[in-house]
């Protein structure tokens, strides 16, 4: 057995208000063994965050740490150490040095105006006790470690490599001084690069490098791979992974992904409500799940290996209720097994489809975004969208994918004429749209919506959601009175499976889930015939993912609805979709039935999105463990 470094104990956290005590954490115990990994999985509210928020101090008033114990052994040998004892002063010594912590969205945990070299080496010099001069190696040596520098003797390389093929006296090849001194000046280059200068994936290697700058025993990442696209977080993983071999670190990794777990973790504690319902190793835990809450979160995944009528979900495995006293009891159930799609049945729907004129015809579309020079004057495009080409059927679901910043979203909203095309034609039921204007082009937003990935950003928080959904009934006139727009909320509401009392309700009363169902029967006040679904799911965790993926397919079913569904999730677009385009530099290099395209990808660009999701089988777990031993 390796060193136990930290031993959670009977840990409560408690959040009071207005005289109203909830536990968010409700006695749990677990350990973390020197160069092992616990993985912490659970749907948002479960308990997962503050619980990590709790071994490093952080938990604020209204909450407290209400019970229990966490002990932490910081040397080798050393007598362990009670952290929740510990007065705010003594835990600072702690927090940031011996244990660091990886937050979610590394944009907001970084300090915009100042660089990412100030904030690096402000970190190392206030756990370390060194020097400026010191924290800036150190600060660059982190760098170069989670990969956003390349070596020393790398960039060397690189210089002398462009020296070749762009001096004219290549002939006379760079001295050792000038070597170094370019080397220099390319380090420092980076760490004067500031926040937004990065994408997401670098700003993340960024918050792994301060994590791990002071060499801490215990790192904590809480879903630091959200926020990224498949093949950057396959990246960003195998480099935690990297990492903690060489350190030997334990590590503390949050997700709401099961399938996500099973590429780091060797054990895993499965959290609900604040409790611990299942706890054991990676591999037990996934080829042999008990708790039915477990096992409606291993089901609610879609699988790329098979194409199921609706996905499960974590209501098909169990049943919730709560006794007067407060407690929660979970009944277990028998789900019913899915109705499998057969091929025949897909190539009977992609025939009848193909049997009619397309809703949708886009030709070499261009979109374009102005780069400025001197005094605001353009000087180049950067093209978003460079010569796309497509058709979509009348009933049909068409999948894009590909990593963010391919140009998917903003082809989406150039479809509904909320960008304007450079050139190309949008042939919307026969009618070139680019030209629209005033009257006509409102009257095409009744038939064309769109469903935004961020469903809290999408509603005003000062509307009540019975007016957000019949604002678009006002500005179109539907309905005669109040009244009848008032049944037609109630009926919106009730439909995508919520309650028609919502209406008088705010959008922060509800979850995310459910503020996504809200979008959904706005975007379907007008009935549409035509819908986007802009990553409409990513932010959701699974089990919720799943609910809204199914209710998206009833109503294509019920209102002969047709989508474009925008993602960088393949094996999502893959359970939606007929047909899936690839989308990479603003053009589309792959195309074709979605079966197909993940059976037989073509392309090299659509073969590397596939092999980076994360599909939570036995056989990676497997591999897993067997890079543990």
């Amino acid at each position: 057995m390796r060193e136990t470094i930290l031993e959670v104990r009977n840990l409560q956290v408690e959040f009071s208000d207005d005289g109203n005590s909830v536990k968010a954490v409700d006695g749990i115990s677990f350990e973390v063994h020197r160069g092992e990994t616990l993985g912490i999985v659970g749907e948002s509210g479960s308990g997962k965050s503050v619980t990590s928020l709790a071994v490093m101090g952080l938990v604020q008033t209204p909450g407290r740490i209400s019970g229990g114990e966490i002990w932490f052994r910081h040397q080798e040998n050393s007598a362990p150490i009670n952290l929740v004892e510990l007065p705010p002063q003594q835990m600072q010594l702690y927090r940031g040095g011996d244990i660091a912590m990886i937050f979610q969205e590394p944009m907001t945990s970084l300090n915009p105006v100042y660089d990412i070299g100030f904030q690096l080496t402000e970190a190392i010099m206030r756990h370390q006790k060194v020097s400026q001069g010191e924290a800036k190696q150190k600060a660059i040596a982190g760098l170069q470690e989670v990969k956003l520098l390349p070596s020393d003797e790398q960039i060397k390389d690189q210089y002398l490599e462009t020296w070749k093929q762009t001096s004219v006296n290549s002939s006379k090849p760079l001295d050792d001084r000038q070597l170094t001194e370019l080397v220099k000046q390319h380090k420092e280059a980076m760490l004067e690069r500031y926040p937004h200068e990065l994408s997401g994936g670098q700003l993340q290697r960024v918050m792994i490098a301060m994590a791990i700058s002071c060499n801490p025993l215990l790192l904590i990442a809480d879903e630091p791979t959200t926020a990224l696209d498949v093949t950057v977080q396959a990246t960003i993983l195998e480099l935690m992974r990297e990492l903690q071999q060489h350190r030997d670190m334990g590590m503390i990794f949050i997700t709401h992904d099961l399938g996500l777990i099973a590429e780091v973790a060797d054990s895993v504690a499965v959290m609900y409500r604040g409790k611990i319902v299942e706890y054991g190793l990676a591999a037990q835990i996934f080829n042999n799940p008990q708790h039915p809450y477990t096992k409606g979160l291993v089901a609610c995944r879609p699988s790329l290996d098979s194409h199921p009528q609706k996905l499960l979900t974590v209501s098909d495995y169990m049943s919730v209720e709560e006794t007067p006293n407060g407690q929660v009891v979970i009944q277990a159930k028998e789900p019913l097994t899915p109705i499998e799609v057969s091929r025949e049945e897909i190539t009977a729907r992609l025939a009848k489809l193909n049997e009619q004129k397309p809703l949708l015809e886009v030709r070499d579309l261009k979109v374009g975004f102005p780069v400025r020079g001197v005094f605001g004057k353009t000087t180049r495009y950067t093209m978003a969208v460079n010569g796309v080409s497509f058709d979509v059927k009348p009933g049909e679901t068409l999948g894009l994918v590909g990593e963010s910043g391919c140009g998917k979203t903003t082809l989406g909203r150039t479809l509904l004429r909320l960008i304007e095309p450079m050139s190309g034609e949008i042939i919307f039921e026969g009618q070139d749209i680019t030209t629209l204007k005033g009257e006509p082009l409102q009257k095409l937003r009744r038939e064309m919506q769109i469903v935004f990935q961020n469903p809290f950003s999408a509603l005003d928080p000062r509307m009540k959601v019975g007016d957000a959904i019949m604002e678009p009934l006002l500005i179109h006139s539907v309905g005669k009175t109040t009244k009848q727009r008032r049944e037609r909320v109630a009926e919106l509401l009730e439909r995508v499976g919520l309650s028609a009392d919502a209406i008088k309700r705010y959008p922060h009363q509800f979850s995310g889930g459910q503020r996504q169902r809200i979008c959904i029967a706005r975007s379907l006040a007008l009935n549409p015939k035509f819908i986007i679904c802009d990553e409409s799911v990513s932010a959701l965790d699974v089990s919720v993912q799943a609910q809204v993926l199914n209710l998206l397919k009833e109503l294509q079913e019920d209102f002969n609805l047709t989508y474009i569904f925008i993602s960088h999730d393949l094996s999502v677009v893959k359970f939606m979709s007929d047909r899936i385009l690839v989308m990479n530099r603003g053009q589309i290099v792959e195309q074709g039935i979605a079966e197909n395209i993940y059976r037989a990808p073509k392309e090299e660009y659509t073969q590397r999105l596939i092999a980076s999701i994360p599909t939570g089988s036995a056989e990676r777990v497997q591999k897993r463990q067997l890079r543990a031993l």
